[in-house]
């Protein structure tokens, strides 16, 4: 078990003109789980391989526990990594590919049959040792890669991207083995992934990155409700924001934004942080739960209530997602299942403006 920590990492290629990495610094405390997460290419798998000791780090230092590993090679880092593509050996069975680490180490039989059998029993795949990995399925295959890097009792289990290839039923219930894996064993888990309700779910702390860059870290609840920029608020959350430009304009002492066609007033509370604002085009943000059907709600006044009108109906089982169309705008509500209003029908919809974002345009930094 160890902490891990990044202090102004970077990775740069074709002779420093392209950083993969760009100046990262992030601390992972012992036993936490920590995500990172992000689009295709933002440098999350290249920050994990540069923790395992597979890419070299250009600038900054790396620490696991009070050693600084740069320079250590990838055997010598006492840690695990478990791939996306499962990298077993297809001639070895799932013993020998479990055990295959701890013999390259010269570990005694006794206790390699002790920690591979002890490792096959936390993962239910006990009756598979004697299989090759053609004869598993995917998740079944996925287990013994986990078995692999858990017979190893490393300081900490590095993940790039391990269920990316699992359907979707499998992606679900390995989140939940992972997690009750991560309980059971107690040790630091830095887990790659770019789907962010892998990460919603597993991570103690999520650590959102973009083009190289951290652009956030800090627990799921905060990142979902306290983005600090258009980018975290927009990748965070399933269906994403809803982001509209408008004007901030001030009238009869009340603060309103106006989208154009629509215009919603302010609470009281955010007057402070906009009124620099005030004349000036900004985006505002809204979550597909905070808008709701003026028929089911009482929250409705003519100061947050909008008109559109619903181009989609997706029913989701237990919700169902309205598209929407102010006639500048197009926006997504997520309300009850009950409420399935006719396609094409013009509706009273109503924004709760305790909930909004709002960004600046230029920055795409959070205002509120």
């Amino acid at each position: 078990m160890a902490q891990i920590s990044l202090k102004n990492v970077s990775k740069l290629y074709k002779g420093g003109t392209v950083r993969a990495v760009d100046d990262v610094s992030l601390g992972i405390e012992n036993k936490e789980f920590l995500v990172l997460v992000g689009p295709s290419g933002c440098g999350k798998s290249t920050t994990l391989r540069m923790i395992a000791g597979l890419e070299e780090v250009s600038q900054g230092d790396i620490c696991i526990g009070d050693r600084r590993v740069n320079d250590v090679p990838a055997r010598d880092r006492n840690i695990a990594m478990v791939f996306q593509n499962y990298a077993l050996y297809p001639h070895m069975t799932v013993f020998e590919n479990m055990a295959f680490g701890l013999k390259l180490r010269k570990y005694p039989k006794s206790e390699i049959e002790r920690r591979v059998v002890e490792a096959s029993e936390i993962l239910g795949i006990k009756r598979y040792l004697n299989r090759k990995p053609k004869q598993l399925s995917g998740g079944e295959r996925q287990r013994v890669a986990l078995g692999r890097a858990i017979v190893r009792k490393p300081q900490a289990f590095l993940f790039d991207e391990p269920l990316s290839n699992l359907d979707a039923k499998m992606r679900v219930q390995m989140r939940s083995e992972i997690h009750k894996l991560r309980i059971r064993l107690q040790t630091t888990f830095v887990y790659v992934t770019h789907d962010q309700t892998e990460a919603m779910t597993l991570g103690d702390r999520i650590a959102v990155m973009r083009d190289g860059r951290l652009q956030q870290c800090a627990d799921p609840i905060s990142l979902y409700e306290k983005p600090v920029n258009k980018f975290v608020a927009s990748f965070i959350g399933l269906p994403p924001i809803n982001l509209m430009s408008g004007r901030i304009i001030k009238k009869d002492r009340k603060m309103y934004f106006d989208e154009g066609r629509f215009k919603v007033e302010l609470v009281q509370t955010m007057y402070s942080k906009i009124a620099p604002y005030e004349g000036k085009e900004i985006i505002f943000g809204i979550r597909a739960e905070d808008i709701y059907d003026k028929l089911f709600t009482s929250e409705a006044s003519p100061e947050n209530t909008v008109k559109a009108t619903c181009e989609v109906v997706e029913p989701m089982g237990s919700e169902v997602y309205l598209y929407l169309n102010s006639g500048k705008n197009t926006f997504i509500a997520r309300v009850g299942a009950h409420n399935r209003p006719e396609v094409n029908r013009d509706m009273d919809l109503v924004f709760d403006m305790n909930k909004v974002h709002f960004f600046d345009k230029d920055t795409d930094a959070t205002i509120i």
